[in-house]
């Protein structure tokens, strides 16, 4: 049976009150913290170091989900693994070692993950399937929250979870950008499992919008 999982952004939450903010995603029942890492070089904006993940990680269960938005990502894993992180997901279009770097992650006894732009097809990291536990699509172009979802990326999921099958590949889909109770359900009836929301999330009761979402997948 399909494991749907909800993974609030804290890039939308407060950042002066982290301790508070993650350990009300948990009374909320999120499964995951999204922690959306940016460099201001492979992306415009920046946000969170290993240091802010490692100052985190004493005040939650959650699962953390580091999606490195940077240049070369192979360069910053280790840093992540040691803070704390749970899942590590780098850009294809990030680095030329994209083979070398997800078998670094996984040789560190964390899951690795690998994320598609809305532009990059999904032919670009076939060859790599076999070694991911998390494909992420990017259902907005990256680098600031509060974006509409790009419905054309749906077809992208499909193509995902028809791989999948075809190959006996066993992964997760998580979509990342302009997730609410809406969006959610194409997501979900496309094929993807895990579901990325910031902007939703938090502009709210976290408690309720964590609950909406839930119930949006079980309508």
């Amino acid at each position: 049976m399909t494991q749907y999982k909800i993974a609030p952004s804290i890039l939308s939450a407060d950042y002066a009150n982290f301790e508070s903010e993650l350990k009300r995603l948990e009374s909320a029942g999120a499964e995951y913290a999204h922690i959306d890492v940016m460099d201001g070089h492979f992306v415009p904006n920046i946000t969170f170091g290993a240091g802010v993940v490692a100052s985190m990680r004493p005040h939650s269960k959650l699962v953390f989900d580091c999606h490195l938005m940077v240049s070369n990502p192979e360069k910053h894993i280790e840093e992540f693994v040691r803070a704390g992180a749970d899942i590590i997901g780098i850009h294809v279009e990030a680095t030329p070692h994209i083979h070398g770097a997800l078998q670094q992650i996984r040789a560190a006894g964390v899951k690795a993950c690998v994320v598609l732009n809305p532009g990059t097809p999904v032919q670009a990291i076939r060859h790599v399937l076999n070694l991911v536990d998390q494909v992420l699509v990017m259902t907005v172009n990256p680098g600031f929250g509060g974006q509409a979802f790009l419905l054309e990326t749906l077809v992208k999921i499909r193509e995902l979870a028809s791989l999948r099958e075809q190959e006996g590949l066993q992964f997760d889909i998580e979509v990342d950008g302009g997730v609410d109770n809406q969006t959610i359900k194409l997501a979900k009836e496309a094929g993807a499992n895990v579901f990325v929301a910031g902007s939703y999330v938090f502009k709210g009761d976290v408690h309720h919008q964590v609950q909406t979402l839930r119930e949006a997948l079980h309508d």
